[in-house]
C-alpha cells in the first residue's frame, strides 16, 4: 500500500480515536469545570507542544527532510508552547483570556500552516523523510487539533470575558 495512503489512515484514526476520547472522557470533565480552570489541562497539553522541536534533531529525522517544512512546524510549535505557558501563568485574568485567544488561534495556525507545507513538500509521499517523527503527526498532531477545538468551544461557549476588578471612578 502506498505510503501516503498509510499515512492518511494513520491521521484519520488519530483523529477519530482522539476526538472519540474528547466526546467520551475529556469534554464531559471539562463542561463540568468553571472558566478559566476548565483550560488549564489542556494548556498544559500543549505546553508538551516543545517535542515540535524534534523535527529540526538529526536522528530524529531524515537529514532529507526539507527545512521549509521541519523549521516552521519545529519553531511554530516551541512558540505555541511558550503561549500555553504565558496563558496557564496569567490564568484568571484578562491578559491571561487575551494569551488563550492568541495560544489557541496561534497553535491552530500553526498545525494548518504544518499541513500545508507537508502537502507543498509531497511529504506524504516520501516515506522516510520524518523518521520517528511519523508519530508525532500521526498520533500527537490529531490530540491537538480536537483540544484545540475543545479550547474554542470553551472560549465560545463561556462568552470567556474575565470581569475588570477594578475601581471605576465617576467623572
Amino acid at each position: 500500500m502506498p505510503f501516503s495512503i498509510l499515512f492518511g489512515i494513520s491521521a484519520a484514526f488519530g483523529l477519530a480515536v482522539w476526538g472519540t476520547v474528547a466526546w467520551q472522557y475529556i469534554w464531559p470533565a471539562l463542561r463540568e469545570r468553571p472558566f478559566p480552570e476548565s483550560l488549564r489541562p489542556i494548556l498544559l497539553l500543549h505546553a508538551f507542544r516543545f517535542l515540535g522541536l524534534a523535527f529540526v534533531v538529526p536522528g530524529v529525522v531524515s537529514p532529507n527532510l526539507p527545512a521549509a517544512f521541519a523549521q516552521p512546524v519545529a519553531y511554530g510549535d516551541f512558540i505555541t508552547a511558550i503561549l500555553a505557558l504565558l496563558a496557564l501563568v496569567t490564568l484568571g485574568t484578562r491578559a491571561g483570556t487575551v494569551m488563550i485567544w492568541v495560544f489557541n488561534t496561534f497553535g491552530v495556525a500553526d498545525l494548518l500552516f504544518g499541513f500545508y507545507q507537508g502537502s507543498r513538500i509531497s511529504l506524504a509521499d516520501t516515506p522516510g523523510l520524518l523518521g520517528s517523527g511519523y508519530f508525532i503527526l500521526a498520533a500527537y498532531v490529531p490530540l491537538l487539533l480536537i483540544t484545540h477545538g475543545l479550547a474554542f468551544r470553551i472560549l465560545l461557549r463561556t462568552k470567556a470575558v474575565v470581569p475588570f476588578r477594578g475601581k471605576l471612578s465617576a467623572a
